[in-house]
């Protein structure tokens, strides 16, 4: 964990909620209370019903590459022992359309397909931060 040079998030009062979940390893999305929908990414209402009534629930961490890329070209400092790299959007179980943007590991960019069932695992980076990523699913 020692060394970590790469950009780290930086919790604001509509995040810190999914970053304080994944230094727990855990993904937590928020959900409307008038409409039962999760809503990602954090924000104060909900896009299917407008409340504003929304809160944090643990999801089960499991989705399907829904789309992906490889990255080959380092743009920022700190990813130079990373390329090739996997960015993907994974849409969560939970619901159709649940998506978030992460990158899949354990296995070869090469490997990575639409459609590939996935699980959570998390990369604690340093004392205070765990990165959610992907893995295809055990």
């Amino acid at each position: 964990m020692d060394g970590y040079r790469r950009p780290l998030p930086e919790p604001d009062r509509e995040t810190r909620f999914y970053w304080d979940a994944a230094r727990e390893h855990r993904i937590a999305i928020l959900r409307c209370d008038g409409c039962d929908r999760f809503v990602h990414y954090p924000r104060s209402d909900c896009p299917s019903c407008g409340g504003t009534s929304l809160r944090p629930k643990t999801v089960s961490g499991r989705g399907l590459v829904h789309s992906f890329t490889i990255t080959h070209y380092v743009a920022a400092p700190g990813f130079e022992d990373q390329v090739p790299f996997v960015v993907a959007l994974v849409e969560l179980d939970e619901q159709r359309g649940l998506r978030m943007i992460t990158n899949i590991r354990d296995c070869a960019p090469a490997d990575v397909r639409i459609g590939m069932v996935v699980e959570a695992m998390f990369d604690d980076v340093t004392e205070s931060v765990s990165l959610p990523q992907f893995r295809p699913r055990r």
